[in-house]
């Protein structure tokens, strides 16, 4: 005997079926809550940040982090303690004590650092930080600078997370190009295109990826530099999607609806776009959401080699290579945090692409 919920699953959309059943992977919807809360970071980080990424103080060289206490009295607030900082003649670095006498009120939305939101709207509020402008309040520590490491790994999923979705993009419209010319008209065309990208894939993924980042112009800016190796990297990601969606071509372009769209005159774009692609989208957002934690850590491990994004940018992979001396590690652990918040993204995006994939024929049980 039929359940009551299968006529309302009959009648249900594609999208209303794909999302039901992703629900059901409890996994991948914290992990979809993960990714959302990591744009929405991404996009709010000068608002976000305690500090601006660019916030110095040479007194505070590699201070450790501070602990975020309680003061319960009449009034109860959020406080830190001060530091003292004496300098050490064996390792030429600043020894840290905690001051329990020195407290630094800390409250949410204070004025502090000047910045532009989307380099358009001048503010400086903030989301927390200390009453007093200009006081420490280093959660994560600092580095070498004394710059804030909590605030520099805010900024830096703005560079680290559009780098994955620009290259991405990038390689969805060489796939589609690609993989749906392979795919449809088959014959020569499909081997003269398998033979390109086999030839794309034959190739080290590494050994390519510095000799195109080491090709970038060391005098280019900031901006040209981030486009490069965003296109760097779609140059290389697109050639996995090409074949997913040539294989999907193939199954479908003789199906009955196929056909009849072409008996009934349409070019063969319009075959393509209105009645192909439509047919497997979830496939194609599943491969798109597996593909950019790849791009991720593509742009960190340039980065972190020097051959990516530079300073004055601030992305994961560059916080990484300031962290690679293990003199620097031994005495500020706390630098390695970026490499956490590379690993909770990458995870969280392959089990949201996981969970995607398992829901994208959900006539499947």
């Amino acid at each position: 005997m039929s359940s009551p919920e299968e006529p309302a699953l009959a009648l249900a959309s594609q999208r209303t079926l794909i999302w039901r059943r992703f629900k059901r992977n409890k996994l991948a919807v914290v992990s979809l809550w993960i990714v959302a809360l990591i744009y929405f970071t991404a996009a709010f980080c000068e608002f976000l940040a305690p500090q601006t990424q660019d916030t110095y103080a040479a007194d505070r060289a590699y201070a450790p982090p501070q602990i975020l206490k309680v003061s319960l009295t009449s009034s109860p607030h959020l406080f830190v303690n001060g530091y003292n900082g004496t300098p050490n003649p064996e390792t030429l670095l600043r020894d840290y004590t905690v001051d329990t006498s020195r407290r630094y009120a800390v409250r949410l939305f204070p004025r502090g650092d000047h910045y532009k939101l989307w380099g358009l709207v001048p503010s400086d509020r903030h989301l927390i930080g200390p009453s007093q402008h200009g006081a420490p309040f280093h959660l994560l520590g600092t580095d070498s600078q004394g710059r804030d490491n909590l605030s520099r790994i805010i900024y830096g999923a703005r560079i680290s997370m559009s780098v994955g979705l620009i290259g991405v993009a990038a390689a969805l419209v060489l796939g589609l190009l690609l993989g749906g010319i392979s795919g449809y008209f088959g014959g020569l065309t499909d081997g003269i295109v398998q033979r390109v990208i086999e030839f794309f894939m034959s190739i080290p993924t590494l050994p390519l990826w510095l000799g195109l980042a080491a090709a970038v112009p060391p005098g280019w800016s900031p901006l040209k530099t981030y486009f490069a190796i965003t296109l760097i990297l779609s140059l290389i990601g697109w050639t996995g999607l090409a074949r997913v969606i040539r294989s999907r071509f193939l199954q479908i372009r003789n199906e009955d609806f196929v056909l009849a769209a072409e008996l009934d005159g349409a070019r063969w774009h319009r075959v393509v776009g209105r009645h192909m692609l439509p047919a497997f989208t979830s496939h194609i957002i599943a491969s798109l959401t597996l593909a950019v934690p790849g791009m991720i850590l593509g742009e960190t491990a340039l980065s972190f080699l020097g051959l990516g994004l530079q300073a004055p940018v601030v992305s994961w992979g560059v916080l990484l290579g300031d962290a690679q001396s293990i003199r620097v590690l031994t005495a500020a652990p706390w630098l390695l945090a970026a490499g956490a918040a590379v690993v909770v993204a990458v995870m969280a995006l392959n089990f949201v692409g996981d969970g995607l994939r398992d829901a994208a024929d959900p006539y499947e049980s």
